[in-house]
């Protein structure tokens, strides 16, 4: 679905970069990019949806370079979200901002009024709200509904969940799923909370100064603690807990633990395990 090929690009009269980079991303993968301010990631993101051209390499889009089509042609393709949602609405209404998108692909009036619809169901929100008037988390939430109601066929999420709070966050996450697994969207999320990285990607890009330095499963890069040291970036909170819960033992017992859930059943496992073992001594004395 996406692929760079040794792909390079400088911004003008500035030291940041990306260099040499080069990854491929299969449809129907949800994959997250992480690391440090200034790593490259946004680059990356705007680098995948043709906003910018590589100076060197090649970024191929469904198997098409972005340097042969027009980024109007790309934006049928490859969603964006923006970080600020203000800098991607448009509209004075949310039901214009849901069809603004789907007026610019050619759509009927009776797709745009069905499609409109079902994402305003769908994200709870009210197609006569003034956009700019709702809270930070629900312009959030009308500019990824005006992405997905476009259906593109990868999106790139630049940190998706900023100003949501933990309700608003798993349903948009949880949707974004639904969508992954049972439509095939792919999805490339850009984001600094590792916790929502370890819960919903499956696989984990880790940049430091422009350079990839870790491509793999998402549980293996957050129990890699060298790696993500190098990115200046910290695990998740569950998984650096069962590390050190492991540190030194001669059976490790939470080394596939990444959830709250699987931690609390492993322990409880454990107690149980514990309790019989006492007992099985006591009853031997």
């Amino acid at each position: 679905m996406l692929r760079f090929e040794d792909v390079s690009f400088r911004y003008p009269h500035s030291d940041s970069s990306v260099e040499h980079l080069s990854f491929h991303i299969q449809k129907g993968e949800f994959v997250a990019l992480i690391g440090s301010n200034g790593a490259g990631k946004s680059t990356i993101s705007r680098l995948s949806n043709g906003l910018l051209k590589p100076d060197s390499g090649t970024v191929y889009l469904a198997g098409t370079p972005t340097t042969s089509i027009r980024t109007s042609q790309i934006a049928r393709k490859a969603g964006f979200l923006f970080q600020n949602p203000d800098r991607q609405i448009c509209q004075n209404t949310v039901q214009e901002e849901l069809a603004f998108g789907l007026r610019l692909m050619g759509l009927t009036e009776q797709e745009i009024r069905e499609r409109t619809q079902e994402a305003i169901e769908q994200f709870s929100l009210d197609g006569d709200w003034f956009p700019f008037s709702r809270s930070r988390g629900e312009r959030q939430r009308i500019a990824l509904a005006s992405v997905l109601v476009c259906r593109p066929q990868l999106v790139i999420l630049d940190e998706p969940t900023t100003g949501l709070d933990y309700r608003e966050c798993t349903a948009i996450m949880d949707y974004l799923t639904r969508l992954n697994r049972e439509e095939g969207l792919t999805v490339l999320m850009v984001s600094h909370d590792m916790e929502l990285v370890s819960q919903y990607a499956g696989r984990v890009l880790v940049l430091t100064g422009g350079k990839l330095i870790g491509d793999g499963a998402t549980h293996d890069v957050m129990r890699d603690q060298p790696l993500l040291g190098r990115a200046h970036v910290l695990p998740a909170q569950i998984p650096a807990l069962a590390l050190k819960l492991d540190a030194g033992a001669k059976q490790p017992q939470f080394e596939d633990v990444f959830t709250v859930e699987e931690m609390f059943e492993t322990i409880c496992r454990l107690r149980k395990e514990m309790s019989a073992t006492a007992g099985k001594g006591e009853v031997l004395s």
